[in-house]
């Protein structure tokens, strides 16, 4: 229970600064550039800390890791607090990243590892919170938090539960002696690769649409290191009788078919979650807390439905429930890509209802389908894979996303000017309309030409969230043809 406190925790802060990143920038005199690398340092550090979080715990203990981490994690976040300039921040938000990056893939591993068969999939319900609910629920959060008491808020709430975290790791994970010799055969050369690898592709996402992708050196290095890092990884890996990830569990039907609808899952999550505030703020002239007030229609539904789901699994088979789960996400996206200019909040907070309905029904179940078929001594790499993926998922989607955005509304702007002529009888109408209204016609030209780029960006929006309702539909395929979970594992209740 405590290490999936911290895993929430953890996944909470990813998205908890999002709705306040104008303020933070502003205390710390920062450009909206600038700013943006306190989010991609999290994620960097994070990425890079999962999959070496099963090597710590064979070399540490899970019970010294898990206090380690959950001390460094409250220590960095107070430092967040104290930042005195975007330096410090970035520094401290990664230190926060890597300690909360080992958290998650614990929280997993422990699920696996130590609760019987028969209560798996009430592990797997609690480590959905972890997944779908936090980040769901961090920007809702974040700008009620900063909007009434200030940023450094966002922050100071980790401390309470990170105090009874560690208190429940001390009291509830038993001693166990550090095996310090693993050292001499640690496969060093995977460790690098994979760090370096997995770092500066999540850079590369992060920071290419920024960027403008191939037009900066800066990008193109750091896809082309992460390409040859990733690629020698995977060959070490391959090649190694006892390797740092074991890779081959790929290749199982079930966890190759999973880990594709993961990445989905983390397209569907985090795209949805950085396209509904965007959208909002752009279009509508939402503050953070008005945002807030809509996500949270997809995050406050959950901690009601997600203890369902187990009871849900005893009479509909896994399988089934995660391929509606995803029916219902995609459903909800598509719905979402039909915005025009009176599509806001009231009718966004329907939708979010759907989303909230799907999510649980898939983090509960993908995971053990997921790994039913996966050997105990392979739990780690399970773990690392999945959770890297989905994470990878998300940065890819919003890379992508982002992209995707910006191309469609010029396109769209292109096309919606080359029907504002003045022979259109309706064009010639509004310019008269609008020149009376603002006084002179290039006032009206200026203002027409601001109502063409506003109803391309919602054109836009609207193929952004097609496009993720299309991974979503994705994922739900890949589900459908993995195996049946083996007799007696329905809902975790082992005969």
């Amino acid at each position: 229970m405590s290490v999936m406190l911290g895993a929430f925790m953890a996944v909470l802060d990813i998205q908890i600064t999002n709705s306040s990143l104008k303020d933070i920038q502003g205390a710390l005199s920062a450009t909206l550039e600038e700013g943006s690398w306190i989010s991609t340092s999290y994620l960097v550090a994070e990425i890079i800390m999962i999959p070496l979080t099963a090597w710590l715990v064979q070399l540490l203990s899970a019970r010294r890791l898990a206090v380690w981490v959950s001390g460094g994690f409250l220590l960095s976040s107070m430092l967040c607090s104290m930042a005195w300039s975007l330096d410090s921040m970035i520094v401290f938000r990664a230190l926060q990243g890597f300690t909360g990056g080992a958290l998650i893939p614990l929280a997993f591993t422990m699920t696996l590892i130590k609760l019987p068969e028969h209560h798996r999939a009430k592990g797997m319900a609690l480590f959905a919170m972890t997944a779908t609910f936090a980040p769901s629920i961090g920007p809702t959060l974040g700008g009620w938090l900063t909007e009434n008491y200030g940023w450094q808020y966002i922050f100071y709430i980790n401390i309470p539960p990170g105090l009874l975290m560690i208190a429940g790791l001390l009291y509830g994970l038993e001693k166990k002696a550090s095996h310090w010799e693993l050292l001499k055969s640690t496969d060093y050369a995977g460790i690098v690769t994979l760090g370096v690898g997995l770092g500066c592709l999540q850079v590369f996402l992060e920071e290419g649409h920024r960027k403008d992708w191939l037009e900066s050196h800066l990008i193109v290095s750091l896809g082309s290191i992460a390409l040859v890092s990733l690629i020698t990884f995977v060959i070490l890996q391959l090649s190694k009788p006892e390797p740092l990830i074991n890779l081959r569990i790929l290749g199982e039907r079930n966890f190759g078919l999973s880990s594709i609808s993961s990445v989905g899952m983390g397209v569907g999550l985090y795209g949805s979650i950085y396209l509904l505030p965007l959208y909002l703020a752009q279009i509508q002239g939402y503050n953070a807390q008005q945002i807030g007030e809509v996500i949270m229609w997809m995050g406050i539904p959950q901690l009601f439905l997600i203890p369902l789901v187990p009871q849900l699994m005893k009479v509909i088979p896994p399988k089934l429930l995660c391929a509606i789960g995803f029916g219902l996400f995609g459903f909800a996206s598509f719905a979402s890509g039909a915005l025009n200019l009176d599509f806001a909040g009231p009718q966004l907070n329907q939708i979010q209802i759907v989303r909230a309905l799907g999510q649980p029904m898939i983090m509960v179940t993908i995971s053990l389908i997921a790994t039913v078929y996966i050997q105990p001594k392979d739990a780690g790499s399970a773990s690392s894979l999945f959770n890297i993926l989905r994470n990878l998922g998300g940065a890819v989607g919003i890379a992508l996303l982002s992209t995707l955005l910006d191309a469609k509304t010029k396109t769209y702007f292109d096309y919606l000017r080359e029907a504002i002529v003045p022979s259109n009888p309706q064009v010639a109408e509004r310019m008269a309309l609008l020149t009376d209204k603002l006084g002179n016609e290039q006032a009206a030209l200026a203002r027409l030409s601001e109502i063409t780029h506003q109803q391309a960006s919602i054109m836009a929006y609207n193929d952004a969230f097609h496009f993720v309702g299309i991974a979503l539909a994705i994922s739900m395929i890949a589900v459908l043809l993995t195996k049946a979970l083996p007799v007696g594992v329905k809902g975790g209740a082992a005969h």
